[in-house]
Formats: C-alpha cells, structure tokens, sequence
C-alpha cells in the first residue's frame, strides 16, 4: 500500500491489502503494528517515480494512435478510429505497455468517453476480461450499466448522487433514459451531456493539446512542525523555485504571487492561525529571484512568531505568454541575461537532477521537507538509485 504526504494515511492498496480490511484514509501511526503484523509492504508516495512511468506508458500509446488525450497521470483517452478490430488492437497495447513499463493497465472500449469509462471499470474488476472489455452495442451497454451504482460513474459523486435522487434518478439507467431537458433545468448543462453521452451521443471529443495553465500552485506540508522564519521562508523560495520551472515551460509570465502559510488545524492543543497575501509584480516575471523577492515580501507580512506552521505554499498568478510583456515607466521585464541564467538553471537541473543549481535563500539541508521514510527508490531518475540486479 502507499501512503500520503508525511507518511499519513492509507491513499492505494493493492487487492492482496484490501483483502486483510485495509480501509482507504487508515491513518499509518495508529495502524502500523497491524499492518507490519500481516507483512503489508508499506511505500511511501514517490510521485517523481509515477510521473516519470506515465510519462513511458504514454509514449507506448502514442504508438498506437496519434488521437491522444492525456487525461490524468494515469489516464488517457485513444480515439480507434478507423481500425477494424477494436479488440484486437487493444489487447496488443496492453500486452506492449506491459512488456516495455511493467505496468499493467485496463482498456475500455466505446463510443463515448463516460462509456469507456464504465467499460473500463468493468475491464478492471472482470477476470475472464484480461484487461480489455467492450461495451459498442446497446445491449452490452445496459447490461454493463444495470450492474453499477451512480456513484460508479464518471463524474458522480456523492452529492451530485444526492441531488439526481431528488428527482427519481438512483440508478445509471435511470440517468440514461432521463428527459434531457429537464436534467438541463435542474442540474446543467454538464448532467445533460452525461446522459447523452451514456446513450452513446459524443458530447467531449479529445483534447490532444494541453491548454496554458492559468494558475500555478506549489504546496507541501512539513515533515515536522516549523517554528522558525528561516525555514518558512525556504519552504515558499523552494515552492517558487518548483512553478517558476514549470510556468518557463510553458514560455509563461505571472503578474502576481500569492503565498499562503498554515498551522495544524487538527492540533487542538496548538494556537491556531492561517493567512495569505497577494504580491502584484511592477512587470510580469518568469525570473525565479524576481518571483522569490516577491514571496518573500508576502511572507514578511505573514509571519507571526509563537506559531507551530503545518503547512506553506505558492500561487503563481495572472499568468501570460512570455513574448508580450507589458513594461511600465520605471521596471523593465526579465532581460535576456536574466532569461539565458533562468535557461542554464533549468538545463542543468533537468540533466543532473532537481536542484543540482538553487537559490541559496531555499535552504541547504531543509530540515522541514516533506516525511516519507517509506519511500521506493527512484528508480528511472536518479542514476544513484537504479534496480540492482544480481
């Protein structure tokens, strides 16, 4: 099983895990004994680890269809058009995945996205499916759908559940063969289209191409209670330091910085105290000293001495395209020596690691960062933790 941030709760469990009563949310400090009693193999989140993998399994999908929707980490949805054999096909990309990542995965195949989620789910949760199930006919998508709770389906929650029951609506069926337009009226548009899509009418086609983010936000809690100024500045510098590597990426500025800083709410015992402040930039900025000068103001008007902080954090705000930048009177925007060091920072750092090349202001040994004493090695990333094999 794997756990949270710091170590905290059960957030996946195998089926083996799930077998011995493992709950989702079992907190690890209260559990640990049972847990390490029944030899459960315990891992701490490792999420450098899972973005490095999908990025693999997502190259194997691109092999298949250039019709691609990256969906989630662990998610995509292919479009098959124009292949014969749907079945066929999918059996030989999850026997490809398999083979080059070891990881296994689930294919659903149908004429809507809510579909081939269901199709997935049942997919997952089959045998004798082998990890590919269909649902193209109307037959096979009833008969699926009577087995599922409206919960089961994408985009269901419990509330969402709670307020379809309201009007007679407690099974997916129901949902289906729903007047469209009432559901339009009480509920939106969005519950309109899951009922057209469950009746096999599109109404998402893929989104092959990532929008620009329009925010960006960077936020960890700390391994341990933080007491000092020093080492919640670190934490908000090494916060922007994170966004401002990715918004360059993106060839983004942002106009405002907005930090955020946080006690244990669950510590009854402590003082208790929460905040944030917006710093507003003269121009927009894609320099990381530029971005932490700023957090750092923000951070200055946050503290308050006397205070146990749980948690901080970053907003990278009023994000824009770098290459139409507004300059004022007085402050230019980033100068090409600025952007040629952000340059170098982010090369160095991508070939040899994260924060091989920092601001010092971040911090050096960072007593506070984040707990995972349970952590897997990184395997695919870090040439010190390649899998020894003997």
């Amino acid at each position: 099983m794997v756990l949270s941030n710091n170590d905290g709760c059960v957030i996946a469990r195998s089926n083996e895990a799930k077998a011995l009563g493992i709950v989702m949310g079992d907190p690890w400090h209260l559990n640990k004994q049972k847990f390490e009693k029944h030899g459960v193999i315990v891992r701490s989140s490792n999420y450098t680890l899972y973005g490095d993998l999908s990025g693999r399994v997502v190259n194997v999908l691109r092999d298949f269809t250039p019709h691609l929707e990256v969906y989630s980490i662990d998610e995509a949805f292919l479009s098959f058009d124009g292949f014969a054999d749907f079945g066929a096909h999918a059996h030989t990309l999850r026997a490809r995945v398999l083979q080059w990542t070891g990881i296994p995965v689930s294919v659903g195949i149908a004429p809507t996205k809510t579909l081939a989620k269901a199709a997935n789910r049942v997919a997952k949760k089959t045998a004798n499916c082998h990890g590919v199930h269909a649902l193209l006919t109307e037959s096979e998508q009833t008969r699926a759908l009577e087995g599922f709770a409206l919960t089961d389906l994408w985009g269901v929650a419990d509330r969402l559940a709670t307020r379809l029951g309201e009007i007679g609506i407690t099974t997916p069926l129901q949902l289906r063969d729903a007047d469209t337009s009432l559901l339009r009226e009480r509920l939106g548009v969005l519950v309109e289209r899951m009922a057209l899509e469950l009746r096999g009418v599109p109404t998402q086609s893929l989104t092959m191409t990532n929008p620009a983010n329009k925010t960006i936000l960077a936020s960890r809690s700390f391994g341990r209670a933080v007491t000092e100024r020093r080492e919640l500045e670190e934490s908000i510098c090494t916060h922007i330091a994170r966004a401002a590597e990715k918004m360059r990426r993106q060839n983004l500025v942002a106009g405002a910085v907005m930090v955020f800083v946080t006690t244990n709410k669950y510590k009854t015992e402590d003082r208790q105290y929460a905040a944030s402040r917006t710093v507003e930039l003269p121009v927009a900025s894609a320099d990381t000293m530029t971005l932490s000068n700023a957090a750092l103001a923000a951070a200055g008007r946050l503290w308050r001495p006397g205070y146990r902080y749980k948690k901080a954090g970053i907003t990278l705000l009023a994000l824009g395209p770098s290459h139409n930048v507004q300059s004022d009177l007085w402050c230019r925007p980033d100068t090409p020596r600025s952007k040629a060091l952000m340059q170098a920072m982010d090369t160095i750092n991508a070939a040899y690691g994260r924060d091989k090349l920092k601001l010092a202001v971040s911090g050096i040994e960072r007593g506070w960062s984040l707990r995972s004493e349970k952590r897997s090695p990184h395997y695919t990333t870090d040439w010190d933790e390649l899998l020894d094999v003997k």
